[in-house]
């Protein structure tokens, strides 16, 4: 997949048959999630963001093992596509485990900012959904604070629970289970374009 730096990019004609929505994932790692998603939503357009060649291949793999023909990769910076797509263009966004940067100088380089939370607002129609799923505590809470301090997103949590079960539909990574493994709580954060 690439950008044409003249035009904004509409997901949809990426997909035959059109998908009934268009789901991005961030960082998709090794791709099990975005493969299981895939197979799971046939109908629905699944785009993955990753700038590291083992993590693309190892998703190209299982998108030919598994013929998943409702798949596509951009190889690089999400921030670029993120920029190219159209206002309303997106039903979901996955960000699943970011680099937490748990330094306080380069908290600046965190995936969720103002900037991008704004961006997130712009892209995802109304009751389109964000999900952020972390194992580090300082990031869950600075996910909440920027999100929820926009105004354009709802945390539906009504107790703890809430936070710490996932969605029903939800597919355990690697980074996950390796988490789970070490004794961290994951935190399952979902938010909903007003």
């Amino acid at each position: 997949m690439t950008l044409d730096a003249d035009r904004p990019l509409d997901p949809t004609p990426l997909f035959v048959p059109a998908p009934s929505a268009v789901w991005l994932e961030i960082g998709f790692g090794g791709g099990e999630h975005l493969a299981a998603q895939a197979t799971r939503n046939p109908g629905v357009g699944l785009i993955g963001c990753e700038p590291y060649v083992n993590g693309i291949a190892q998703l190209l793999v299982r998108i030919r093992d598994q013929k998943l023909g409702n798949v596509r990769v951009f190889a690089d910076d999400a921030h670029r596509l993120l920029a190219a797509l159209p206002n309303r263009s997106l039903a979901r966004v996955f960000l699943l485990f970011p680099d937490p940067w748990p330094k306080r100088r380069h908290h600046k380089r965190r995936f969720i900012r103002p900037e991008t939370v704004a961006i997130f607002a712009r892209l995802l129609a109304p009751g389109g959904e964000l999900r952020v799923a972390t194992d580090h505590p300082a990031l869950g809470r600075w996910a909440l604070f920027h999100v929820l301090g926009h105004g354009d997103f709802a945390w539906p949590a009504q107790s703890a629970a809430d936070w710490r079960k996932p969605p029903a539909d939800w597919v355990e990574t690697r980074y996950e289970a390796k988490a789970k493994a070490d004794g961290s709580v994951v935190y399952y954060l979902r938010f909903f374009r007003r």
